[in-house]
């Protein structure tokens, strides 16, 4: 069987383009789908009925697995047996009819605006990495860029003549952000004054560079996220993905309308996107309970 993931994950990357990290949740799925069988006794793949993949998922929920977790698991099986199918590895798809639990998709963390306001003016801008980080910080702000997209970013895709960074998002989508005045400001400097002082030998055409001259890493920018909501005093948990939220968040609550904050975020499904209209929603009874008189 571990040679039948394989491929199955060689698919995924090579035909549908999927991203690294996407692999690494299938493969880690996969693997516990198939420990699972083997502690059944089930060595082939299509010894597997339909009730085994039914008390797997049981297995999961009895672990004490989130309901959001278990349906993570379900999916990366439910599309295995479907490439199994295709391939005329198997003849029937046992797990075609089974249905993912009902998710409760958690509602994000977000900052308020002077809570960001107090994380990016944080970075000390009068050296190098503290120019990078502000730059970085601002334009995350400004685009809603995944921090996987950001760190990816390289120069030619960024055209601040005109004012728009190009992205290139899951599935290798791409997309088109504007990129606003404050953030603008930081990038020209980054680049005119620190980006240069980071390069190396060889050129590396990543936007953001590391003390090495090399593509700084997704650790490195979330070690930076805490380090710096961590100076301006910020208690909640934040992390790159909470940039993210409070883009979307903050957008919504000035007026924008879903379908742009969408085509933004590079979500393929609005219904993604709907999460922060939620969010918003609890926000705006918070206030309403704080300072109603009845409320």
């Amino acid at each position: 069987m571990t040679d039948l993931i394989e491929q199955f994950l060689d698919y995924l990357s090579v035909e549908r383009g999927l991203s690294k990290n996407t692999i690494v949740s299938y493969r880690r799925d996969l693997v516990k789908f198939v420990r699972y069988l083997d502690s059944r006794r089930i060595s082939e793949i299509s010894s597997a009925t339909k009730h085994n993949v039914t008390k797997f998922l049981y297995f999961l929920k009895d672990s004490g697995q989130a309901p959001n977790s278990i349906s993570r698991n379900l999916a990366a099986v439910k599309m295995f047996y479907r490439f199994l199918v295709s391939e005329r590895v198997l003849k029937e798809d046992a797990a075609n009819m089974l249905e993912a639990p009902k998710l409760v998709r958690p509602l994000p963390d977000v900052m308020n605006s002077d809570e960001v306001l107090k994380m990016l003016e944080t970075p000390d801008i009068r050296n190098t990495l503290g120019q990078r980080d502000r730059a970085a910080l601002e334009l995350m702000y400004a685009t809603g860029m995944r921090v996987s997209e950001m760190v990816e970013l390289i120069i030619e895709n960024l055209n601040l003549d005109v004012g728009f960074v190009r992205c290139s998002g899951k599935g290798g989508k791409e997309r088109i952000i504007p990129v606003g005045r404050e953030a603008k400001r930081a990038l020209l400097r980054y680049m005119a004054k620190a980006r240069p002082k980071l390069l190396r030998r060889g050129g590396d055409r990543h936007l953001f560079l590391s003390r090495l001259g090399k593509k700084v890493s997704r650790q490195s920018f979330w070690k930076i996220l805490k380090k710096y909501s961590r100076i301006a005093g910020i208690r909640k948990k934040i992390t790159p993905h909470t940039l993210r939220h409070s883009f979307a968040t903050h957008l919504l609550e000035k007026g924008a309308d879903l379908r742009s904050v969408q085509e933004m975020l590079g979500h393929a499904d609005i219904s993604t996107t709907q999460i922060y209209t939620h969010v918003n929603k609890s926000r705006l009874k918070g206030i309403h309970k704080k300072f109603h008189p009845r409320g």
